[in-house]
């Protein structure tokens, strides 16, 4: 097995899973007990908290853990703009961001909100030009990934940070795909809320957390118990937390060397992509993006059929575009990136890299590729 395919999920770390079987057994008290039990359990939740807090130099009152990324940005933009929506009814986002934000807003439209989709240049970002010319009087929130879930592009965060804090304007950026890379501090890029997910990270799937400011006001998402500083509701999920919080604790322990790693293999894959004599082109710039996630368009040769051959052969990535019931529907990124008709859409693929991938295994694939060029173009 060949796994290419780190910017869907990340399988496990062995360290993670004996935290959470450790916390399985010895943590079953209701952490909202005042017993001894409970309250060892709450302290390995504020523990983990504060480690979480830590990794975005923010304040542990400041974080709510959630139960994904999608929860997390549900979160910060539906209870957010309903509780503002007397001071306006305008947000603005990009036409790239990932389903977990682009379906909030579609939700919000429902209810009488307008939304502003910002274009993306040939790199997939939003320029701070373009935030600047769609602010109205009645903006109150903008919502912008940090990077890009499939081609990886890094937007200019802190730049459109600062200046919606001098326009008073609400600030939420999806980091789910930028929190193992990039070092973030809240402060400093003036975010105002911030999702992150366990899953992209060695950590288990079903848990992550959102920042939120420690001034603002979040509405509820969750009713019921007045856990997690009363903002959701529901006992937590103890093991998962733990889980997580020794995911953190890795991954900024090894951020630098990983980045190298899988940097060094992107540029590997490439270089040696050009050799074998495949025409290609990236999907947007590698060397400017997070070093995990590389998108190629491999002109003439369909994702799907790619990605068939790839899967017989035990390799596992993504395309730029999602294959369901058999037909190919065009990658909304790559169609904001260069337009619904480029057949970049239906020719991509997203290979992302894990710390522990070779450059056997990428010779292997590009092998493979080749292969299927070849009997596609050549007839060999």
């Amino acid at each position: 097995m060949i796994y290419f395919d780190h910017a869907a999920t990340t399988p496990v770390r062995p360290e993670v899973v004996s935290v959470i079987q450790e916390s399985l057994i010895e943590d079953f008290g209701n952490p909202s007990s005042t017993y001894a039990l409970g309250r060892r359990t709450r302290q390995h939740i504020d523990q983990s908290r504060r480690i979480f807090a830590a990794s975005i130099q923010a304040n542990p009152a400041d974080i709510i853990i959630t139960s994904c990324g999608s929860e997390s940005n549900n979160t910060a933009i539906i209870p957010t703009a309903l509780a503002l929506k007397e001071k306006g009814k305008h947000l603005i986002t990009s036409a790239a961001e990932h389903h977990a934000v682009l379906h909030p807003m579609h939700y919000l439209e429902t209810l009488g909100f307008e939304v502003t989709y910002l274009p993306v240049d040939d790199t997939g970002k939003v320029t701070l030009q373009s935030v600047k010319g769609a602010i109205r009087e009645d903006t109150i929130l903008v919502s912008l990934m940090y990077a890009n879930n499939e081609v990886g592009s890094i937007n200019p965060i802190a730049a459109i940070g600062a200046f919606l804090a001098e326009q008073n304007i609400l600030f939420h950026t999806d980091a789910v795909q930028a929190y193992g890379s990039e070092r973030i501090d809240v402060g400093q890029q003036h975010i105002d809320f911030l999702s992150v997910s366990a899953h992209k990270i060695n950590g288990p799937k079903g848990i992550g957390f959102l920042y939120r400011k420690n001034n603002l006001h979040l509405p509820n998402f969750i009713h019921g118990g007045s856990q997690e500083n009363d903002h959701r509701g529901g006992t937590e999920n103890t093991p998962y937390i733990r889980g997580f919080a020794e995911a953190v604790t890795l991954m900024e322990a090894e951020r630098k060397e990983s980045n190298r790693k899988k940097r060094e293999l992107g540029e590997y894959f490439l270089s040696g992509l050009e050799k074998s004599g495949i025409p290609f082109k990236c999907n947007g710039a590698y060397s400017e993006g997070v070093p995990h996630i590389l998108n190629i368009w491999l002109p003439g040769m369909r994702s799907d059929k790619m990605l068939i051959q790839c899967d017989l052969k035990g390799i596992m990535l993504a395309a730029g575009s999602a294959c369901t019931a058999g037909s190919l529907e065009p990658s909304h990124v790559l169609a904001a990136m260069y337009g619904m008709d480029n057949p970049r859409a239906a020719e991509s693929l997203r290979i992302s890299f894990g710390p522990d991938n070779t450059t056997d295994e990428a010779d292997t694939l590009i092998a493979l590729l080749k292969s299927i060029y070849n009997k596609q173009y050549k007839n060999v």
